[in-house]
């Protein structure tokens, strides 16, 4: 019968509700007087009850209809409804009250029996509509989540007063970290201390935890996440204010938590001035633009309004990509030139090209090889693109008068222990080292060739590993837990620091405008993350349990598999303590010893030598030599 009802068209529904409120109307008339008179079939002094009753219908319905009691959907239907329920009748009864007035007085219905009338058709139409929506909910009831809310704030107050309509949803209580409020009630919800959640979740029989937590931080997500799902409920989280401004989440929208949601730390507001400062109405360059920072880079510049942007990269596909991703945000009135240039960095005779012909002004130089195994089984390869083709775009800038140089640089590059970080931190030396040069010198013109009209800023930016990018961990552990495990990590206590692909990119940006020549910015990027704990959250939040010795009922195992060449137990971000605050709280400017260009270029040409014969020993020789921490040769360094 029910499943018969719920397949009637909306019309169909409607008049099942219009019959059922004239009956009820009908009924209360009849009930009113026979109340009233005390009598089952009451005296109205010749009159015909039967057209009393249809004059109830005939004044009530009408009011019913104008007070929009048939435009609501009786399964959603709440205290707004009550009161157009109340209206409704409360206008049906003065207009009976007025036809009974203007009548013969001694022939009028008792005044009794109208406020009787008016009693009963609101107990009538309103529980009618009560019971039709418990029995149209119940069934949906029955299997519903029983839902917790952790955070008995403003959010959590608002979260009760949405989840009620859903029928998928029960909420049974309030967790808060506040004792103060436990034992307090919340739209008649009771409140409990964070204290007791065990004894809490299992009294009430919980199943899943909303956290309505917007303004925590990660960290304290992340202790809550793992309490949580060590008691077997599923989490979810309620969108923050940001990402409904953003448009990234709409004010109803309760989402499953993400990686991003629990590492690093709180993302920090960026400061408009700084994102456009080397940008807007210039001609900038973004190389490596097909990679996962270059990418986001340019998708970021183009925000800030650039006269030109110009996207360089060496693999086809990944530059066919973009450009067209780019194409799309861009429209067709911004007026902004995107041009797209399939090119190496280390053809310095085409990057002249490319930076004299677009008039560069702003380089984000993203190309580079990163993937440390690769790069340690590649050598020449790694350090030909990480090195010499860094050195070889920084000196292009210089000739062609390019104002600013950014270098997206990496913590592996302090204290090295493979050959990618070790030819991340000779890249920034030689950037380091051309900067102090130009300032010694106060060139503003290469000898070689007059074409500058200004010297080059140089500015590296360094950060660690990124949610999301190609080759990084959070993809690969996502791929290993769908098809079932196992989840290989190399160390039980290796630990990284994350950030977001946006994030850091932005910061990037940022950074790159507060650079004088020379500078090494770091990033903020939080707490390291220890990666056996990041492999046990992604294992919870796509909803196994991990399987181990004392689990061996669990889903996914996680594996240990050694360390690989290269590859260090701990990163980090600065060579040493010093460093100072900047225009932005998220970004530190380090102060590190450096050597000079008239030392350091010798060694380039005999690395350059190096590489074009193929000697690997004579390469991670070199690199020995002029990379403090990489091998045990320390070259005396000039302090800046």
């Amino acid at each position: 019968m029910l499943a018969t009802l719920e397949k009637l068209s909306r019309r169909g529904k409607q008049l099942i509700a219009v019959i059922s409120d004239a009956a009820v109307l009908s009924f209360a008339m009849w009930a009113a007087l026979a109340i009233r008179l005390e009598t089952l079939w009451p005296n109205t002094q010749g009159r015909s009850l039967f057209i009393i009753c249809l004059l109830a219908m005939i004044v009530g319905l009408p009011c019913c209809y104008g007070f929009g009691l048939y435009r609501e959907v009786t399964r959603y239907i709440g205290l707004r409804f009550a009161v157009r329920v109340g209206y409704a009748v409360c206008a049906t009864s003065l207009i009976l009250a007025f036809l009974e007035f203007m009548n013969d007085r001694a022939n009028g219905l008792p005044r009794s029996a109208i406020l009787i009338f008016w009693m009963l058709s609101i107990l009538g139409i309103g529980g009618s509509r009560a019971v039709a929506r418990y029995i149209l909910r119940s069934p949906s009831q029955r299997a519903c989540s029983r839902t917790l809310i952790y955070g008995a704030g403003d959010v959590g107050a608002g979260l009760v007063s949405m989840l009620t309509q859903d029928q998928r949803t029960k909420i049974v209580g309030f967790i808060d970290d506040d004792p103060k409020r436990a034992g307090t009630k919340i739209r008649s919800v009771p409140v409990y201390s964070a204290e007791n959640i065990r004894q809490v979740v299992r009294e009430v029989r919980a199943d899943t935890v909303l956290l309505a937590l917007p303004e925590s931080s990660r960290r304290r997500r992340r202790e809550i996440f793992q309490e949580l799902t060590a008691l077997g409920l599923r989490v979810m989280l309620v969108p923050t204010l940001k990402e409904i401004a953003e448009g990234t989440a709409q004010t109803d929208a309760v989402r499953v938590m993400k990686i991003e949601d629990l590492l690093g730390r709180a993302s920090v507001e960026p400061v408009t001035e700084l994102l456009s400062r080397n940008i807007s109405g210039a001609n900038v360059l973004v190389t490596g633009a097909g990679g996962s920072i270059g990418s986001e880079i340019a998708r970021q510049v183009l925000l800030q309004g650039p006269r030109r942007l110009v996207v360089l990269d060496n693999c086809e596909f990944n530059l066919y990509t973009i450009e067209n991703e780019l194409r799309r945000l861009v429209g067709t009135a911004s007026g902004v030139q995107i041009v797209s240039v399939l090119a190496s960095v280390l053809d310095t005779l085409r990057l002249e090209r490319v930076m004299s012909e677009n008039a560069i002004d702003t380089i984000y130089h993203a190309a580079a090889y990163k993937h440390v195994p690769i790069v340690e089984a590649n050598e020449i390869e790694g350090v030909n693109v990480n090195v010499i083709g860094t050195l070889r775009a920084a000196q292009a800038a210089r000739r062609t008068g390019v104002a600013s140089f950014v270098l997206i640089s990496t913590d592996k590059a302090v204290r090295p222990t493979s050959v990618m970080g070790a030819s991340k931190r000779l890249a920034e030396k030689c950037l380091q080292a051309l900067a102090d040069f130009d300032v010694r010198f106060n060139l503003d013109v290469s000898k070689d060739r007059a074409i500058p009209k200004r010297r080059t800023r140089f500015t590296m930016v360094r950060f660690g590993n990124v949610l999301g990018s190609s080759g990084s961990v959070v993809p690969y552990f996502t791929e290993q837990i769908r098809r079932g495990g196992p989840v290989t990590l190399t160390h039980m206590d290796i630990t990284r620091y994350f950030m977001t692909i946006p994030e850091a990119s932005s910061l990037v940006i940022q950074a790159s405008a507060m650079g004088n020549g020379g500078d090494v910015f770091v990033l903020d990027m939080g707490e390291p993350i220890r990666i056996v704990d990041l492999a046990r959250t992604m294992i919870r939040l796509a909803g196994y349990t991990e399987k181990s010795v004392e689990h061996c009922n669990g889903d996914i195992e996680i594996q240990v598999t050694g360390l690989r060449p290269g590859e260090k137990l701990y990163e980090e971000l600065l060579i040493g303590d010093n460093c100072g605050p900047t225009e932005h709280v998220a970004i530190m400017r380090a102060r590190e010893n450096f050597i000079l260009w008239e030392e350091i270029e010798p060694s380039i040409e005999a690395l350059e030598a190096a590489i074009d014969q193929h000697d690997v020993l004579r390469v991670r020789s070199i690199l020995r030599q002029l990379v403090s921490g990489y091998g045990n040769q320390v070259p005396s360094e000039s302090s800046r």
